[in-house]
Parts: structure tokens; sequence; C-alpha cells
């Protein structure tokens, strides 16, 4: 089984499912792009740990955390490694005294451990080839420019982006498009 590392390139509240997250990873070599919507303590628990802020008292995936650094063990990587009928299978991989552990894991809950640990995030090629986007094709269509479309192609292309929930790549298309209407 292949697979790529993958980076955590955005995070924001989702449009298409009100009260969840939309988190975008990105594969580190071809830069496509997944977008995994997530609910909301496990958003909080991500950006928390991105952040490195401390809780007063240990949220869950701080406790699992502690847990497995008390057990002498330490994750060392997560791995989404299926997407079935839209739902996405991860597995965290623990080493311990005795050897590795494969534990099954919402992809959620396994990113939050794994920026806790600092631990890399990968997902099969599979997995990537069936529910990526290519980030550059997508937002630029091949043209190299906003000024190469009309501005009905860079409202198209924003609810397209939209629907990928990459927002990032929305807020340039509406900069663009804003620009373009003070013209």
């Amino acid at each position: 089984m292949d697979k790529r590392e993958l980076w955590i390139v955005a995070l924001s509240e989702s449009i298409s499912k009100p009260g969840h997250y939309a988190l975008i990873l990105e594969d580190t070599l071809s830069k496509r792009r997944i977008p995994l919507i997530i609910g909301s303590s496990e958003a909080q628990a991500i950006a928390m740990a991105m952040e490195k802020l401390q809780p007063t008292r240990p949220q869950t995936h701080d406790l699992f955390h502690q847990t497995i650094l008390k057990l002498n063990a330490v994750l060392v990587e997560t791995l989404i490694y299926r997407l079935e009928k839209e739902v996405f299978y991860a597995y965290i991989i623990i080493k311990t005294a005795t050897g590795l552990l494969e534990i099954d894991a919402r992809p959620s809950d396994a990113i939050a451990l794994a920026v806790r640990f600092g631990c890399p995030v990968f997902a099969t090629d599979d997995v990537i080839e069936n529910s990526a986007y290519d980030f550059d094709e997508k937002t630029r269509d091949k043209r190299g420019s906003y000024a190469e479309y009309t501005l009905e192609e860079l409202e198209e292309l924003l609810n397209k982006i939209i629907k990928k929930e990459d927002y990032e790549s929305a807020a340039r298309v509406r900069d663009a498009i804003e620009r373009r209407q003070k013209k």
C-alpha cells in the first residue's frame, strides 16, 4: 500500500454543513487537496493543538495523548486508508515496547492526536486519487491569471471552490471579483 504525507492547510467553518468544519489537507508532493468535514469539537481540538493552547483542564484528545505517553508509547503516524460512501477511515499507529499497534480511528480524531504528537499524517494513494482535487487546475483553470477570466467565469469558479470548501482559494477569487467590479 503506497501512501503520501499530507499537511493541514486550512480549517474553517463549513458552509454546506452548518455546525461543522472543513479541514483541508494537502498532498505534499502533488499539492492536491482533500476536504474533510469534521465536527466542531474535533475542529477545536485540532486548532488548539496547532496554536499550542493549553486548556485549564485536559480535553479528550489531551487525555489520550497523556495516556499514550504514560504507557511509554508514542504515536508515530496516522493513516487515512479508505474512503467508502463519502466516509473516510483512518488508523493511528502507536509504537510500544512490544511493537506497533494499528488502531481504528476517525480521521479527525487521528489528526487531533497527530498534531499533539507532532507526527505525520498520511493517506493512501487510493484515497488521494478518489477524494483529492487539483488546487492549481481548479483555481486557475490552467489560464495562469484571474485577469483572463470574464466576471461571469470568476463567479462560476467561486461557486465551484466554495462547494469544495477551499476557503483560502475562494477568498482570492472573491478579491479578484471585487477588484473587477470596482473598475
